[in-house]
C-alpha cells in the first residue's frame, strides 16, 4: 500500500506489524461492518499509539492496555447519548451513513470513519470539535487523511508546534 509507505516514511518505522486477523474479524462481527483495509493496516503496522503527542489510535487486540473494541464500545456509549448526538451530521454507529469513532486528540477532537451507503462506495472522515458542535466531513481515505495530518495540513486536529523537527510516536502506556 502506497499510502503505507508514505506514512512510515513520514512518522519513522512501525514496530507493532500486527498479522492475526482475529481481533479485526471480531471486532466485524460485533459493529457489523468491516473496517477499511487502509485503516486496518496502518493500526496493524503501528498498534495503539500516540502521533505528536496528540492523536490517539489504538488496535483491536483484546491483550493491549488500549484497545480500540473497548473504545468504540464506550465512545458509541457516549456519542448516541441525547446530549451528545446533536454535535453529530449522523448517528453514531455502524449502519450505512453513520459515523464510527476511531480515534480522539487530546486537543478534543473525535475522528470518525462514516460508513459507505454501499459497497462500491468509500469510506470518509469525520472529525468532530468537542469544543465546539463543528464538524468538518474530509472526502479522503482515513491513510489520506493520516497523511495530510502528517504533512501538518489542517485537517482539524490542532497539529501545528506539536511536532519539533518532524512526525512522531509512541506506544500508549
Amino acid at each position: 500500500m502506497a499510502a503505507l509507505s508514505e506514512i512510515k516514511a513520514l512518522l519513522g518505522e512501525s514496530q507493532f506489524n500486527w498479522s492475526d486477523p482475529m481481533p479485526w474479524i471480531q471486532l466485524q462481527q460485533e459493529f457489523g461492518i468491516e473496517f477499511p483495509v487502509d485503516f486496518r493496516e496502518i493500526v496493524d503496522a503501528y498498534g495503539s499509539i500516540q502521533i505528536n503527542g496528540q492523536l490517539y489510535l489504538e488496535h483491536p487486540a483484546g491483550h493491549l492496555l488500549h484497545s480500540l473494541g473497548e473504545t468504540i464500545r464506550a465512545d458509541l456509549e457516549m456519542w448516541r447519548e441525547g446530549g451528545m448526538a446533536e454535535f453529530l451530521p449522523a448517528p453514531a454507529g455502524g449502519n450505512p451513513g453513520e459515523l464510527m469513532p476511531v480515534a480522539s486528540a487530546a486537543t478534543g477532537e473525535w475522528v470518525f470513519l462514516r460508513v459507505p451507503g454501499g459497497p462500491s462506495l468509500p469510506w470518509r472522515v469525520l472529525v468532530q470539535e468537542l469544543d465546539s458542535p463543528a464538524w468538518v466531513l474530509h472526502e479522503m481515505t482515513f491513510s489520506d487523511w493520516l497523511l495530510a495530518y502528517l504533512r501538518g495540513e489542517d485537517v482539524t486536529v490542532c497539529s501545528r508546534n506539536t511536532a519539533p523537527g518532524r512526525p512522531f510516536w509512541e506506544f500508549l502506556a
